[in-house]
């Protein structure tokens, strides 16, 4: 749709404006949602309005209005006079500001800490995002009604734990801060390797996700790690186009074409990291975008700094307790010590019974048991890796390495 991009970014502030307004987050999203698909529908046809966001904010309270008439007649079957002096709240004013915050905020509601983790992700997409409850269900490959369950009952717990519309008191606002960054991270790292599904990559749910993080970077530039994030998301997506084949096959990072990476978006993750990194404190945001911007200014793979990223995996793994961080701190010890010391460290890892059935443990085990040439051993751990994957790419790529390897034994 010519005008989807436009939509997408008005949705959450003419959301906030309504929301505001009115005090009830899921007729309020109705409302909007249909003054969106007015505007898909008159906009090609009449031309996009002097201030598109004031037309959405004003037809999404006229279908407010209405529906609170309704309501109020139904239960109270009040005069249609004493509705429109004691219960209906007037359109906005087509040129008023719908609120410069409002995108923000929804986000700081979206991701209270009342929700879970999985249904903060998908109310944020819903409400902040603008994705419909179809395209949600489909980036995480669930049934649509399975996903509008969730929404729903993210939306009843915010209603139920009556959560003012405002922006949070500066100690309220750390606390949940933090959540909307990792929440945008997971729907980062969704849409750059689609757990499910026969796609690799979900480009437009990575995009979604560093929009959002550029709204919260342009409200707080001066948080550091908000920069490592959008630094690390923007350092990461640059590869996209070299990631898979032209059968949407997968290609390792070692062995990509770099003229297709995107050179604009490593010098804007470069920029910005480098600046993060001298206001004091460093977090993890920042120092995966540190490893990830090495990584994209190595002109050839052999050109790699791998010395450099296993001393910020290092520290990395000293400031969380992620195990796919330990994983990955693995790989760069084998790197730089040698395939030997990377199995210990993994075989330390399993010991603990993290990642025990997760394909990536297997996956990264079988590429250090073939750098240590032990053939038998690798095979049976890319077939242990695409038996536990539910991504068609990397369960094709995984079996094929295993393929690659039996071949050359039999020479």
């Amino acid at each position: 749709m010519q005008f989807e991009h436009l939509l997408r970014e008005l949705a959450p502030q003419v959301l906030g404006a309504i929301l505001r307004r009115y005090r009830d987050f899921a007729a309020a999203e109705d409302a909007v949602q249909e003054a969106l698909v007015a505007a898909a529908t008159q906009w090609p046809r009449e031309g996009v309005p002097g201030n598109p966001r004031a037309w959405l904010t004003q037809v999404a309270s006229r279908r407010m209005s209405d529906q609170i008439r309704s309501d109020v007649a139904r239960r109270q079957r009040e005069t249609a006079a004493a509705l429109e002096a004691g219960y209906v709240v007037p359109a906005p004013d087509p040129g008023s500001d719908c609120g410069e915050d409002d995108t923000l905020i929804l986000m700081y509601m979206c991701c209270h800490p009342a929700l879970t983790t999985s249904s903060a992700i998908a109310l944020t997409l819903r409400a902040v995002g603008g994705l419909t409850t179809a395209e949600i269900a489909h980036a995480f490959l669930v049934p649509e009604g399975t996903m509008a369950q969730r929404i729903s009952r993210a939306k009843q717990t915010i209603k139920e734990s009556d959560i003012p519309f405002r922006m949070p008191v500066r100690d309220e606002r750390h606390g949940r801060l933090r959540a909307i960054l990792h929440v945008i991270y997971l729907i980062f790292n969704e849409g750059y390797t689609a757990s499910e599904g026969e796609q690799l990559q979900r480009a437009d749910l990575a995009a979604e996700a560093i929009r959002l993080a550029r709204v919260v970077y342009t409200k707080l530039p001066e948080d550091a790690e908000i920069a490592g994030l959008l630094a690390l998301m923007l350092l990461t997506d640059a590869r996209r186009a070299g990631r898979t084949g032209p059968q949407n096959e997968v290609i390792p990072l070692d062995k990509q074409d770099r003229s297709l990476w995107d050179r604009a978006q490593i010098a804007e993750g470069v920029k910005l990291i480098s600046a993060a990194l001298t206001r004091g404190a460093v977090g993890p945001y920042q120092l995966q975008a540190a490893i990830a911007a090495v990584h994209d200014e190595a002109v050839t793979a052999s050109d790699t700094d791998w010395p450099q990223i296993l001393a910020l995996y290092s520290v990395l793994n000293k400031m969380v307790d992620n195990p796919m961080v330990i994983l990955n701190h693995a790989v760069a010890v084998a790197m730089v010590h040698g395939p030997e010391e990377g199995l210990r460290l993994i075989a330390k890892l399993e010991a603990t019974g993290r990642l025990r059935d997760h394909h990536r443990l297997y996956a990264v085990r079988g590429h250090l048991l073939e750098m240590a040439e032990q053939l038998t051993g690798a095979i049976e751990n890319y077939q242990a890796a695409a038996a536990r994957t539910a991504s068609l790419p990397e369960r094709n790529y995984l079996l094929a390495q295993a393929a690659r390897l039996r071949d050359l034994q039999r020479r």
